[in-house]
């Protein structure tokens, strides 16, 4: 069932203009939806990314393994790990907070489940807005059938009634 069906709109008694109208706000909702999807899609990669960096560190050792620190996504620079078992996890929001290796990855895991299950989300509001667009389409080729159709009645009245006469 379509969300415009769920919210009690009846698009079968909707004009033609008030149709298109709501098929564009569904497709704005659409595009708006799969800038989300997309998002959540590199948070993803960036924590995936993450939880395999943090498991090519030795915890066992002292430290000393040297490390290109990105600066930007193209800028590193050249930086040694003084201890491999503290690792500064950012919690969101700019706040970052020491833990152990293991206590970190179990955050990313955390992070990532989160993540996983809003992007599980917005693809289901993906796939009801699609729906939607759908069903306005085909009932907007339907007023478009029915006013071809009143318009070649009436043209075939018009002609009936001339030729009458």
């Amino acid at each position: 069932m379509s969300e415009a069906a769920q919210q009690g709109i009846n698009i079968d008694t909707m004009s033609l203009d008030q149709l298109n109208s709501l098929k564009q706000q569904q497709q704005n909702r659409l595009e708006s939806l799969s800038v989300q999807y997309n998002a959540f899609k590199d948070a993803k990669d960036r924590l995936s990314l993450a939880k395999e960096s943090l498991a090519t560190i030795p915890t066992d050792g002292e430290g000393g393994q040297e490390i290109m620190i990105p600066l930007t996504e193209s800028l590193y620079a050249p930086g040694k790990i003084v201890d491999p078992n503290k690792i500064l996890v950012e919690l969101g929001a700019g706040f970052f907070v020491e833990k152990s290796a293991n206590d970190a990855l179990k955050v990313l895991e955390r992070k990532y489940k989160v993540v996983d299950k809003n992007t599980e989300n917005v693809m289901s509001a993906i796939e009801v807005s699609s729906r939607n667009v759908q069903a306005l389409n085909q009932a907007m080729q339907g007023k478009m059938m029915e006013i071809q159709a009143k318009q070649a009645g009436a043209a075939y009245k018009k002609q009936m009634e001339g030729s009458s006469k």
